[in-house]
């Protein structure tokens, strides 16, 4: 069994808490309702080896900070290793994945525009439901992340190193 850590709750919002599977627990703190939609804070945690799948973001780039443990980010021609206080932005359009350290990592996201936190809520199961064997709903997911403009390049592990040269993203 995962050990997830306790969030962080906005008390205006102690419902916003949820489990993307067995790979991700996050709090929204910040939605797009309350900031026009110019942005979303959610703390999360993924635990020790859970990665993302590659992937790009069309309308908000992604901003992390680490608050603890350590996440290796591979974006475009980056591969960054982000711990505890370190800060990193993933442009618009730019491939990406994520991978969680031998610690798990716990880290703030920020999505500006308003974004990720929408993919969130409308995907993931509330964490009073969620038990050892939730599931992440991949073809839900998918389809959620299509309509607000996420792009699913490969499967969790893959880089942008994967991608073939004349793919658009080298370009």
């Amino acid at each position: 069994m995962t050990h997830f850590p306790s969030l962080s709750t906005n008390p205006a919002h102690p419902d916003r808490q949820y489990a993307l599977g067995q790979e991700l627990r996050i709090s929204i703190l910040t939605s797009a309702e309350e900031t026009d939609g110019h942005y979303d804070v959610s703390d999360s945690f993924m635990p020790a080896g859970a990665a993302t799948p590659l992937h790009a973001h069309t309308r908000y780039e992604e901003r992390l900070w680490v608050s603890s443990g350590s996440l290796t980010v591979w974006a475009g021609a980056d591969k960054v290793t982000l711990r505890s206080g370190d800060f990193y932005t993933i442009p618009l359009h730019v491939p990406h994945a994520i991978a969680a350290g031998a610690d798990g990592a716990r880290a703030l996201n920020i999505s500006s525009p308003a974004g990720f936190a929408e993919l969130i809520a409308r995907t993931a199961t509330p964490l009073h439901l969620a038990t050892n064997e939730t599931a992440l709903d991949v073809e839900l997911f998918n389809a959620v992340g299509t309509e607000i403009g996420d792009i699913i390049l490969g499967p969790p592990g893959a880089t942008p190193a994967d991608l073939p040269p004349e793919h658009p993203a080298h370009l």
